[in-house]
């Protein structure tokens, strides 16, 4: 499950400040005041301000942000409203691309002219490019069992150059492997000329080569390195004149003794549309997957990362050891989903200034546990309720106003409003066709019933993981 609109790409490349490919038809400062005056100056002020335009390319821009947490803030609330605003202006842009750039990056920025020398960029009209990530190195990979091979092999391949060659590693998406690739070329750009680059940045530069008449400038960029990084490879399907390009730079590199270092979210042989003499090279090498993280390893990444939170923030995040071992038990798939639920824990924190309970987590990461959404209905809802306040459903849904049946029926209203899609108008039709404004004032009476009254509070959180979990309260 991924939690991060198809509008959002994790790309986190540096570029350099030479030759931006700048559309003066698109005005970032334009766009700029639009979402202010769309999300109001609060949200504009706090987090859409914080966004630096950096490039447009044909169909999606490039832009910045000084941390990972104000872009997954972004990206989880406001992101496919910003792209909106955005396609008001240019209906080509299909998405958002971010990259991680802090006040130190920018300052040597300022402060050096060149580039490290070591890192190969694709010159003149060609874009600036390359993915590695400062922060992501073997230093601060956690290792479990599910990943100890790939991280052992990874650090194999950045002490001994060519003697596993290709390297190739998979897994499903979020594992770490493209933290892995970054980590090969930190260390490996100490002392090598690393190439480091998307397949989709790839066949990008392939197609922009051959329209300019630049695939002399092309080959000579991708043949002279002395490691070349190709995160995402399952993405190079079809297109066979580039594969035929791809083929021979990669026999090229292999022949030469430079190393090739490749990624993707399947085994060589279950690529599709690559060619079968690609798939037999890449088979050829050193094939390593990354396995679905254990409970041990999701607990000790979830542990460490609250570890750097709390560098990062004031504020500190003190999660009880309950609450990690629930979210780690939960989400099993993803590291990156797991990284993502703790995101929005840790926003809920800072957002009201508490630690949230884990009634409120189950609330706060619904979407990525494994609830069936099917199962909750209203009707549900309307039965476990009558069964707490020892009422029957009649008495709910008539129209009686006795006040010990309005509560059950405004709480039964309440939880069916927060806890399933159903529109206003659909949940009064489910209470006896009562008016959508009758929903509205129910909700908000018990909202501030909760806040005002401990014993409503709890009763409600019993009632939600009934609801949600079957199991009794946990507050």
């Amino acid at each position: 499950m991924n939690i991060y609109p198809e509008n959002f790409r994790w790309s986190l490349p540096m570029k350099n400040n030479l030759n931006v490919n700048i559309d003066k038809n698109f005005n970032w400062e334009i766009i700029q005041k639009e979402l202010r005056n769309q999300f109001g100056n609060e949200i504009y002020e706090s987090w859409l301000k914080k966004i630096i335009f950096e490039e447009k390319f044909t169909n999606y821009i490039l832009v910045s942000v000084s941390t990972r947490f104000i872009r997954d803030w972004i990206v989880s609330r406001y992101l496919d409203q910003i792209l909106g605003t955005i396609k008001k202006f240019n209906k080509e842009i299909v998405r958002v691309e971010f990259k991680i750039e802090n006040k130190l990056d920018i300052e040597k920025k300022d402060t050096f002219n060149n580039l490290d020398t070591n890192i190969s960029f694709i010159k003149d009209s060609f874009l600036q490019y390359n993915r590695i990530d400062q922060n992501k190195s073997f230093e601060n990979f956690v290792i479990g069992e599910s990943n100890k091979l790939a991280f052992e092999a990874s650090k194999k391949v950045s002490e001994n150059i060519s003697h596993y060659n290709p390297f190739y590693l998979y897994s499903g998406v979020g594992m770490g492997k493209t933290h892995l690739l970054n980590a090969i070329g930190l260390k490996l750009k100490e002392d090598k000329k690393v190439t480091f680059i998307s397949a989709e940045r790839f066949m990008y530069q392939f197609v922009k080569s051959i329209k300019a008449n630049e695939m002399v400038k092309f080959k000579d960029n991708f043949r002279n390195t002395e490691v070349l990084i190709i995160d995402d490879i399952q993405f190079m399907n079809g297109k066979e004149a580039m594969q035929e390009e791809f083929f021979h730079t990669f026999n090229s590199l292999i022949d030469k003794g430079s190393q090739v270092i490749l990624s993707a979210d399947r085994p060589p042989n279950k690529l599709i549309k690559i060619q079968e003499r690609i798939k037999s090279r890449f088979s050829g090498g050193l094939v390593v997957d990354i396995q679905s993280p254990e409970y041990e390893l999701r607990l000790k990444i979830l542990k460490t990362k609250v570890d750097e939170l709390n560098i990062l923030y004031s504020e500190k995040l003190k999660l009880s050891e309950e609450t990690l071992k629930f979210i780690s038990n939960e989400i099993r798939n993803s590291i990156r989903e797991l990284v993502g639920a703790l995101n929005r824990v840790a926003s809920f924190s800072r957002i009201y200034n508490r630690i949230p309970n884990l009634n409120e987590i189950k609330i706060i990461l619904k979407d990525l546990l494994s609830i069936n959404e099917t199962n909750i209905t209203i009707d549900n809802i309307q039965t476990l309720v009558c069964k707490y306040f020892k009422i029957s459903k009649n008495e709910m849904l008539s129209s009686r106003r006795s006040r010990y049946l309005v509560r059950p029926r405004q709480v039964a209203i309440y939880l069916s409003k927060i806890l399933t899609t159903k529109s206003l108008p659909e949940i009064g039709r489910e209470f006896s066709n009562r008016d959508h404004t009758t929903v509205i004032h129910s909700v908000k009476t018990v909202e501030k019933l909760k806040n005002d009254n401990n014993e409503i509070s709890n009763g409600i959180n019993y009632l939600k993981n009934q609801i949600l979990y079957k199991k009794e309260n946990e507050i």
